[in-house]
């Protein structure tokens, strides 16, 4: 499985950015997509996360609100909507899934699972650059 992260880019405070990834070479309907970002100076921070079959979504709490999290099923593609970005929100953003025992643990559960374990997740985009101007 391969992961494309794209859409990140400059954007004034108060703009909003769509960033997408897309999937290749799954085998299974059933997985699940988790969204991180890393800011300069700090760790890695789990966002969210969706589960492709019944669509169960995760926020971490620090971006309830701001942060809508989709997937297109038929493009195997899944999407993060941020909306009124502010400076610190300024970071590489990365999309990761896992696409091994999905099927296995309720979503609600697995989503947690995932953004506070990425060690859990199976693979990992590249990664794209958001840039929030003041």
């Amino acid at each position: 499985v391969q992961l494309q992260a794209s859409g990140g880019g400059l954007v004034q405070a108060g703009g909003s950015l769509r960033l997408s990834c897309a999937a290749s070479g799954l085998t299974s309907d059933d997985y699940a997509i988790g969204w991180f970002r890393l800011a300069p100076g700090k760790g890695r921070e789990g966002l969210s996360c969706i589960k492709s079959t019944d669509g169960t979504t995760y926020y971490a709490d620090s971006i309830q609100g701001r942060f809508s999290v989709t997937l297109d099923n038929a493009k195997n593609t899944g999407y993060l909507q941020i909306n009124n970005l502010q400076p610190e929100d300024t970071a590489i953003y990365y999309c990761a899934a896992k696409v091994h025992y999905v099927a296995v643990v309720p979503g609600p559960l697995l989503c947690d699972i995932l953004v506070n374990r990425p060690d859990q997740l199976d693979t990992w985009g590249q990664g794209t650059l958001v840039t929030v101007s003041s």
